[in-house]
């Protein structure tokens, strides 16, 4: 039962459920496209000062570059707890449930001290043929096992960071769930040319200033959620994992775990292809465009983030209505996004191969294959609406089937067997074919779903 402190502090997440929807959605969507971009951009920044390594930067470079499947695996674990009890927790909210969702909010903080522990043992210890089998040589064995080395020693605050601030912003206050992000990338931008060049520590330097701006923005975190502000207590009491609990968080967390973490695979699979069929040329089109690529979908991610938590409150709160109107709003928004930005990737692919070559021979192949590779792209917002919408009424088989439909069951097969037949296009069309099967699929699924889901809400 939801006591007098709890309904003092229920202020701050009721406005999820009664403050006007347009301009909450930009209230939530804003801060969390901006935290995606400011973290986009902290990387770069990361690999810039690295690149620039007098006399050997290039080598440090691809060295730190062969540690990104295990970062990425890191970060995954970390969305595994967070994105899998955060929605599960803004729906307790709903229901004034305030005792379930500070659970869920221990029980979540609890894995990730796990994952954290295990993480960095394992990769500690097995990180050379590792870091070997992703691609590492004699050359760069050394810079990688360097940088993550040290990074490693920082799992338990990347976990921290990145998986307990989604508790931040699902209970309404994304301003505060965008600042964790900012202080970090502020730290590390200044610390990187100081103890890279300054104190010549090489990528040292660079995983060191990593660590200590997420020790950083992990502290803010957990600050906030044991604080007053915060409408959930993380608590103690409450990390003890519940078998029911911990299977409600690892069925919505299996979905967002797999889309991060088989990032890796799919880009050693078109790279590979690419290579085998076509040569570094083809290899660095994949690179202009899966940057192109993030350039637009972070924006959207960013919405579908800000977004999420709306619905999963009004889900709890059984406000049908409200539930309806923020997915239509998000689904126009995305489909529009994903619609102009990859349409001009389609009908003008030099404006964006310029951004990143000045390479004749590089820009006229990107010209050439990017409106392939983008045309099923243009209407994917549709998928990242009602993914994002399955996620937030807490759907998780089906919010799992589809998060390993487009890369695991369509693209990867596709991009190995169409180029047996089409050579090097067949790898380029893998990906509009896998986007329109997966689309299709996703809407009928949510069309199919959604009025089960409206008949089971409890007003």
């Amino acid at each position: 039962m939801q006591n007098t402190a709890a309904a003092k502090q229920g202020r701050q997440d009721e406005r999820l459920g009664s403050a006007p929807l347009g301009r909450l959605m930009v209230s939530m969507a804003l801060p969390a496209v901006a935290a995606q971009l400011i973290n986009v951009l902290y990387n770069i920044v990361d690999r810039v000062y690295i690149g620039h390594i007098p006399g050997h930067g290039d080598v440090a470079l691809t060295g730190v570059g062969v540690t990104f499947p295990i970062i990425m695996l890191v970060s995954a674990f970390s969305a595994f707890a967070g994105m899998g009890g955060a929605p599960l927790a803004s729906i307790e909210l709903g229901k004034r449930n305030y005792a379930k969702a500070e659970r869920i909010l221990g029980n979540s903080a609890g894995l990730l001290l796990i994952f954290s522990a295990v993480l960095t043992v394992v990769f500690s210890v097995f990180k050379t043929p590792i870091l070997y089998a992703f691609g590492a040589s004699e050359a760069t064995i050394g810079y990688a096992e360097s940088y993550i080395g040290i990074y490693l020693v920082g799992t338990i605050f990347v976990q921290a960071a990145l998986g307990l601030n989604t508790f931040i912003s699902g209970q309404g206050a994304s301003k505060t769930a965008m600042l964790s992000v900012l202080i970090g990338a502020v730290i590390n931008i200044c610390l990187d040319p100081v103890f890279i060049f300054l104190f010549g520590m090489g990528v040292k330097g660079a995983a060191l200033a990593t660590v200590i701006s997420q020790a950083v923005s992990a502290v803010w975190v957990v600050k906030f959620l044991l604080s007053k502000k915060s409408v959930i207590k993380l608590k103690v009491s409450c990390m003890g994992l519940e078998k029911g609990t911990v299977k409600l968080i690892a069925a919505l967390g299996v979905s967002p775990f797999i889309m991060q973490s088989t990032e890796s695979l799919v880009s050693i699979t078109l790279n590979s292809g690419l290579q085998r069929y076509g040569g570094d040329l083809y290899v660095g089109t994949m690179a202009i465009m899966t940057s192109v690529m993030q350039l637009i979908t972070i924006p959207l991610q960013g919405i579908t983030q800000g977004v999420q938590p709306i619905i999963s409150y009004n889900y709890g709160a059984g406000n049908k209505k409200r539930v309806k109107s923020a997915f239509l709003r998000m689904l126009a928004i995305t489909f529009a996004g994903m619609f102009v930005f990859c349409g001009l990737a389609v009908v003008c692919p030099g404006l964006y191969a310029g951004i990143f070559t000045s390479n004749e021979a590089l820009t006229e192949l990107t010209v050439k294959v990017m409106p392939t590779y983008f045309l099923g792209m243009t209407i994917f917002g549709i998928q990242s609406a009602c993914q994002a919408t399955f996620i937030a009424l807490g759907q998780a088989k089906v919010s799992m089937f589809i998060a390993l439909l487009r890369k695991v069951i369509l693209l990867i097969p596709l991009a190995i067997i169409l180029p047996k037949f089409m050579g090097v296009m067949g790898i380029y069309r893998a990906e509009p074919i896998a986007d329109v099967l997966s689309v299709l699929t996703t809407a009928t699924l949510f069309l199919l779903t959604v009025k089960k889901i409206f008949r089971q809400m409890q007003p």
